[in-house]
């Protein structure tokens, strides 16, 4: 009889296998070969021989088995102890994002936002503690029809007090609670199905500028004057560098902007510093005057009054006597680093085409491997730039100005009204009021442009509050300047609906109010129910979609669909500051930044020599390795935050998790489970930079 382990088709070869422990030794198994089992024609000393070497190699396998499960205990035992630590450390620290002084919401608005979410939190324990009571009592349902059919057939005056509290509690839910309950689901379903519709239309979009090769193409009079360099096409452009208080990154800027390849005598680069901080002022002021001396024709202009924010610097830009003789202005942030030859690849757009106002590029990201926070962003905004900005740019001819990275004609700011302080996203703003009159735009989705990520959640939070605030504020001032304009129905549609409520109402009001409040909701008001293909297969597929333009990232397809449910408890709360003029909406805080780029562009200047310059001279370089020493132990002396509304709403929808398991419902326990620990995770700042 052939032993268990002897079944099947077997080959001579051998197995290595490696024990993980040092103490341990590779050990080379002989696998049995055909010979080994053919136990009845071989003697019997032999086969008791054999089976001994059959056990002994089944004992090595199974030690090595034995091993890794040891090995992956000790690792998860590990992770818990790491975690708690990291916890306590949290808890012992006391920094919350409520007492943060440079916070982006205002007090009162912040407060009332939490204590409506503590509400639910406090209520869906109570219904916890309830109905796990009623649990063991025998209340057993799996569906609503059959908790009604077993109240209305089980006399009253048998129940005793708690029966009695409990029926009285599943007729109030079937009666009053459950109808409004649904009704709101519902519309958020409906919402949420518009909203899936329009991104799959936009994936179909971009699928069809893929198979037809679409993008623009300037001129061919433009391109072969460029390389021929006859009756060259070299407009006067002006470029500007906004900052404020960014030493981490103005040398990468300047070094790029100044190594375009352009014609000296027709450029003019203004770095346009806000700060505040007299040290870093002097480094930039230090950086333009060293790139004068190389021949570069650049200007620093520095304003007392951070008036108007980005927006109010720019404007005051504009404002010099020498603009007038520049006919285009390409706008870079501090962080980002066009390529040598940017102006060549976007102004010849422009020649001959008098009507273009905008030529909007992608941007690339210097650090977007960095961590798991960089790493979602990259498939945010990946799906933004190459699938919505170029699908609307190719098809509708309008999109935002994303307030960097672009070259626009001087004389379409100037009669779009130039750039107006009234909101926080004044490129969307100044976007907006040029599509009004009439000007077009370019996307440009082959042309790159580096920039930075934010690494911590506390910077990305801000400025998601801020892009999600802003548009806002832009809707509610320009809705009658779109609705007056003398544009088709079908452009006024599609700006009001597709771009603004869509997109920048909608999408941010269902994700919050469906996945973190509703869902739980109806675990303990089981009357109302949301189907499984809400809960899990439509957010899959949508998550699906928006990870294609990163198909390196498919692995994070998980984490990033429970991420941006994180994320909405940010974008709802800033969504209604910002329509409602609540709170700090038109505070600006600058993205914290950390030259990750820079500080390759340092290593490879030791490499080179001193004659690279893209940073600067050698003597220099002490000094901003020094300031880089020392930002990093600042960075150590500062504290992750705690943030309640998020840790709230993780405790919720663990319970409501927990209340999913007396109803057997097993996708939703699934999603309110992973979705209350992504929340536990982002409320304990456990993703993003770790400082503590």
């Amino acid at each position: 009889m052939v032993p268990w382990w002897a079944k099947g088709s077997h080959k001579g070869t051998s197995v290595v296998v490696k024990m993980e422990n040092p103490n341990w030794s590779m050990v080379e198994l002989e696998a049995p070969s055909e010979e080994d089992f053919l136990i009845g024609s071989t003697p019997t000393g032999s086969r008791e021989k054999l089976r001994g070497k059959n056990a002994k190699q089944l004992t090595w396998v199974l030690l090595l088995k034995a091993h890794r499960a040891a090995g992956c205990l000790t690792s998860i035992t590990s992770t818990f102890l790491s975690f708690g630590s990291t916890v306590r450390r949290r808890v012992a620290s006391g920094r919350t994002d409520d007492n943060d002084i440079e916070t982006d919401e205002n007090k009162a608005v912040k407060t009332g936002f939490y204590n409506c979410i503590k509400v639910f939190l406090w209520l869906s324990l109570l219904l916890f503690c309830f109905e796990v009571a009623a649990y063991f009592k025998g209340w057993h349902f799996g569906a609503p029809n059959l908790q009604l059919q077993y109240i209305l057939s089980v006399p009253l005056g048998f129940k005793d007090l708690f029966d009695w509290l409990y029926t009285h509690w599943v007729l109030i839910r079937v009666g009053y609670l459950a109808p409004p309950l649904q009704f709101l689901a519902n519309v958020c379903i409906v919402l949420f199905l518009i909203q899936s519709m329009d991104r799959l239309i936009l994936c179909l979009g971009c699928f069809w500028i893929r198979l037809k090769k679409i993008k623009p193409i300037p001129k061919h009079e433009a391109v072969a004057d460029l390389e021929s360099g006859e009756d060259s096409f070299f407009p006067m452009v002006l470029i500007q560098i906004p900052m404020c208080n960014e030493k981490e990154v103005y040398q990468q800027s300047i070094a790029a902007v100044c190594s375009l390849d352009w014609p000296k005598s027709r450029i003019l680069i203004q770095v346009l510093d806000d700060s505040d901080d007299p040290m870093t002022q002097l480094l930039i002021k230090e950086e333009v005057h060293k790139w004068q001396q190389e021949g570069a024709h650049i200007v620093y202009r520095h304003r007392v009054l951070r008036d108007g924010y980005k927006a109010g610097n720019l404007k005051s830009a504009m404002s010099c006597s020498y603009v007038k003789d520049y006919e285009f202005v390409a706008i870079f942030d501090a962080d980002f680093q066009p390529s040598p030859d940017f102006l060549k690849r976007t102004v010849p757009h422009f020649k001959d085409t008098e009507d273009l106002g905008l030529v909007q590029t992608r941007w690339s990201f210097v650090n977007k491997d960095e961590n798991l926070l960089t790493r979602l962003q990259n498939i945010n905004l990946s799906f933004h730039f190459e699938v919505e900005q170029q699908v609307n740019g190719v098809f509708i001819n309008f999109f935002g100005f994303n307030g960097t990275a672009g070259v626009w004609r001087i004389k379409a700011l100037e009669e779009s009204g130039g750039w107006l302080e009234r909101t926080t996203v004044e490129d969307m703003d100044i976007a907006v009021r040029a599509h009004l009159r009439g000007w077009k735009f370019i996307f440009l989705n082959d042309v790159e442009c580096r920039c930075e990520l934010p690494e911590s959640y506390e910077a990305y939070r801000k400025q998601q509050h801020r892009w999600h605030s802003g548009p806002m504020q832009l809707f509610r001032l320009c809705l009658p300047d779109i609705i007056r304009a003398k544009i088709s129905v079908w452009k006024k549609f599609s700006m009001i609906f597709l771009f603004f409520l869509l997109r920048k109402l909608i999408l941010p009001f269902y994700s919050f109010t469906l996945f973190c409040i509703i869902l739980p909701m109806t675990m303990f008001v089981p009357e109302a129910e949301l189907p499984a293909w809400v809960v899990c297969y439509i957010p899959a597929i949508m998550s699906f979609l928006n990870i294609l333009p990163a198909p390196k990232s498919f692995p994070f397809i998980v984490p990033y669909l429970l991420f941006e449910n994180t994320m909405s408890v940010t974008k709802f709360n800033a969504m209604v500051s910002g329509l409602f003029q609540l709170g700090s909406s038109y505070e600006w805080v600058v993205t914290k930044k950390f030259g990750r780029s820079s500080e390759n562009d340092l290593v490879s200047l030791v490499e080179k020599g001193p004659k690279h310059q893209r940073v600067g001279s050698e003597p220099n370089l002490d000094k901003i390795q020094a300031d880089l020493k020392q930002e990093q132990k600042a960075r150590k002396t500062k504290h992750n935050r705690i943030y309640t509304k998020e840790l709230a709403l993780a405790f919720l929808l663990l319970t409501a998790s927990a209340r999913s398991l007396l109803s057997v419902q097993g996708i939703h326990f699934y999603f309110l489970l992973f979705q209350g620990v992504s929340f536990l995770l982002v409320g304990l700042d456990l993703i993003g930079e770790q400082v503590i």
